[in-house]
């Protein structure tokens, strides 16, 4: 994890103040400890905070050109980037140093704006380039490197969290009511908005350009779905092979790394297909709590022992109350996810033996992992039942028993899914994505929020 922020004034004769820009970085010092750099040229002004994974010696950003014209920092990994190089020498392009980072600054001087289509990895940068007079903002398709901005027709100012832009000077804090809004309807805040009015999120798999005084926004990643003609075994055969070669890829460090391991099948197969490609022992990490309700170390350990890992536990009883006054001092906006507090534990414990941590993260969502899914199955069944017992008897009761006090109680799953079933066929799963319907949010506000 690294940091970027920067600035870049439409007026050609407003030079940056230095000072400013090292601010900005200062307060992302937590994104990476490592290295920071700065470069200021006139109008603009770019920084990062770096932890080091790739090119440890000479992979210092920012990073320029041959010529010093273009100038990037970049936060995230770009996994073919050796391929971009020796497409780019091969033209005839000269390389200072083995970082990912360069290979996408000559892939911006070969290929413009389009360079982030020939980009496999998550990431978010900021080019200034010297000859436009422009500066560049790209975002990873899926949205895994955070980048937030902020324009009002004098400057464009980003980072990677909004406390950096904060920094930058007469930064309105006025909270944007329908990212409050969205904020209660789906315990997060999606792109483009943010809770303040007049910062707001490079959406994913979007590019941003600050030329002419103006911002140009532009789309160039969409999920496209392909129908196949291949089988059912020649599709798993493909599965297969993608997922060992996400996991190939992304094991590209020059800096020890590991796996957390829950013992549950995302982090599991993780661990599996590691331990398929590398030489050595993988290195795993799992978190258990003296409540021994929430423990899944069983599980956890028979993978490990499956697989021969380097397995370490760590066994807490974490304090909530204390735990928030810390993390709060990194989350700029509402986060409804309570998993953040088990997560920054394994995490901090994990750092001490390793610097990168591959997880399970985003399995669920890819292969219906969640038992909203299930819900997905009982539809049909419930929708045979007479129409008067579904609407004339059961609804009531469940309307007339108060809410569990447990997020995921019987009671209110059972509420979600009747009133998910009285929604238009596409729409049903949308109920399980949905923390507080209008009615409910519109009793938290005040008429003039409404």
């Amino acid at each position: 994890m690294c940091g970027i922020c920067g600035i870049a004034y439409n007026d050609v004769e407003r030079t940056v103040d230095g000072n400013l820009i090292k601010k900005m970085c200062d307060v992302i010092y937590h994104r990476g400890p490592d290295d920071e750099g700065v470069y200021v040229n006139r109008n603009c002004g770019i920084a990062m905070r770096r932890l080091s994974i790739i090119d440890l010696v000479t992979g210092k950003q920012p990073i320029s050109n041959e010529t010093g014209d273009v100038w990037i920092v970049f936060n995230g990994e770009i996994y073919n980037h050796k391929e971009i190089r020796a497409e780019l020498e091969a033209k005839g392009h000269k390389f200072a140093t083995n970082t990912d980072t360069e290979s996408i600054v000559h892939a911006y001087e070969e290929f413009g704006e389009a360079c982030v289509e020939k980009l496999n990895g998550m990431f978010a940068f900021a080019i200034w380039d010297k000859r436009k007079n422009e500066l560049f903002l790209a975002r990873d398709r899926l949205g895994i490197k955070p980048l937030y901005y902020l324009f009002d027709k004098k400057r464009l100012v980003f980072g990677s969290e909004i406390k950096s832009i904060l920094q930058a000077g007469d930064i309105p804090k006025r909270i944007d009511l329908q990212a409050l809004d969205n904020f209660l309807t789906f315990e997060y805040i999606p792109a483009p908005l943010s809770i303040f009015q007049d910062i707001k999120k490079l959406a994913p798999g979007h590019t941003l350009t600050m030329k002419n005084n103006e911002i140009f926004i532009r789309k160039y990643w969409d999920l496209e779905v392909k129908k196949t003609e291949a089988d059912f075994f020649q599709r798993k055969e493909a599965l297969r092979n993608m997922l060992q070669d996400a996991v190939k890829i992304r094991l590209m460090s020059d800096v020890p790394l590991g796996a957390f391991l829950s013992g549950g099948i995302d982090s599991s197969t993780i661990v599996a297909l590691m331990s398929k490609v590398m030489d050595r022992p993988v290195k795993t990490f799992s978190i258990g709590f003296e409540d021994q309700t929430y423990n899944e170390l069983e599980y956890a350990r028979l993978i490990a022992k499956k697989y021969n890992t380097e397995h370490q536990e760590f066994i807490i009883q974490p304090n909530a109350v204390e735990l928030a006054d810390h993390l709060l001092q990194y989350l700029d906006e509402p986060f409804g996810d309570f998993s953040i507090f088990p997560t920054y534990l394994v995490s901090k414990m994990a750092r001490e033996y390793v610097t990168v941590i591959l997880s399970g993260d985003g399995g669920d969502e890819l292969f219906a992992g969640y038992d909203t899914y299930i819900a997905d199955q009982m539809a049909d069944r419930f929708m045979k039942l007479p129409g008067f017992f579904r609407n004339k008897m059961l609804a009531p009761f469940l309307n007339a028993i108060p809410p569990s006090p447990k997020k995921k109680g019987l009671i209110n799953r059972a509420k979600r899914f009747v009133e998910g079933m009285r929604l238009p066929d596409d729409l049903q799963h949308t109920r399980w994505m949905i923390f507080l319907q209008q009615l409910e949010r519109e009793m938290l506000f005040t008429d003039d929020m409404k």
